[in-house]
């Protein structure tokens, strides 16, 4: 059984998109939905069990962010899988049967990712790297990438390098669509997930922690949802949770490496390359009127 956990907050006409087509494509394993209402203001969140009575409604009283609402919804899952899975996405096939499959053939996957693209068919990176030095070198000089053939290149960069065309064990999956097994969230603390970020970066951590426990994450490109993601055209509200996922990248550098000079060198490196990024993207917006994905 599957237990698709989905987390509302103030997008009832998405979050209802969302458990409409779980239902409309769900139809080789068991599942339940659980929702969790995170304190939205927009409307009286009972309004969802009139268009889904059979779902389970967990109304918070305060926002707990991501992190938080997802181990409300943990807690009452039954599942031996656990879909977290955001309110603005929707399935176009059996995704989530699929994505069970996959993680039945392969026990030790603890994680699983599928492949994501916007409304408009344009793909997102959803398999992805940890970040290291040697990464952000690359990607800084990335011409020194074409040394190596494009299949490799995609391999050993993933991100905007892969072309998502294959399935793979990845470093971290984007967790729009976060497949967990339950035996591997019984081994974390409280058998819960971290809830340390607020939001963003959330993703990120939970594989590192989850591939600490000697699992693996996988990437599974056979199957394609849409995640509609971020639409604001607020460029101080998108430069805003750039620098919140900044400081989340450093923490999460520091809990894999500690705080010693290779940190301190990320750091500068990581902090320089961002920041002349986001000034690109500022200066784009401001001549064209453009945000740069």
């Amino acid at each position: 059984m599957v237990s698709v956990v989905i987390i509302n907050y103030n997008t009832f006409q998405l979050t209802c998109d969302c458990i409409a087509s779980v239902y409309q494509y769900t139809k080789g394993v068991p599942f339940e939905v659980i929702l969790v209402d995170n304190a939205s203001t927009e409307r009286d969140p009972q309004a969802f069990l009139n268009e889904f009575p059979s779902i389970t409604l967990i109304c918070s009283k305060t926002n707990l962010g991501f992190a938080g609402g997802n181990n409300l919804g943990i807690r009452a899952a039954k599942g031996d899988f656990i879909l977290l899975l955001n309110s603005d996405t929707y399935l176009l096939e059996d995704s989530i049967s699929l994505s069970v499959t996959a993680m039945q053939q392969r026990a030790n996957v603890g994680v699983l990712g599928c492949r994501q693209i916007f409304p408009d068919g344009a793909l997102q990176y959803s398999a992805r790297r940890f970040r290291s030095i040697r990464w952000e070198l690359f990607d800084l000089f990335r011409f020194l990438l074409f040394v190596y053939p494009p299949d490799k290149r995609g391999a050993k960069m993933l991100g905007q390098y892969f072309k998502h065309d294959y399935s793979m064990e990845v470093d971290w999956v984007n967790g729009a669509f976060f497949m967990l097994r339950r035996s591997a969230l019984s081994q974390l603390p409280d058998k819960e997930l971290d809830s340390r970020f607020f939001m963003y970066g959330e993703d990120v951590l939970w594989c590192e922690q989850i591939r600490h426990l000697g699992y693996t994450v996988y990437f599974l490109a056979s199957t394609t949802i849409v995640h509609i993601s971020s639409g604001s055209t607020a460029i101080a509200k998108q430069l805003q949770l750039r620098r919140i996922m900044m400081r989340n990248e450093l923490l999460i550098m520091q809990l894999r490496k500690g705080k010693g000079i290779y940190y301190f060198s990320f750091a500068i490196l990581f902090l320089a390359k961002e920041y002349l990024r986001l000034s690109i993207k500022w200066v784009v917006f401001k001549t064209t009127g453009k945000l740069i994905r």
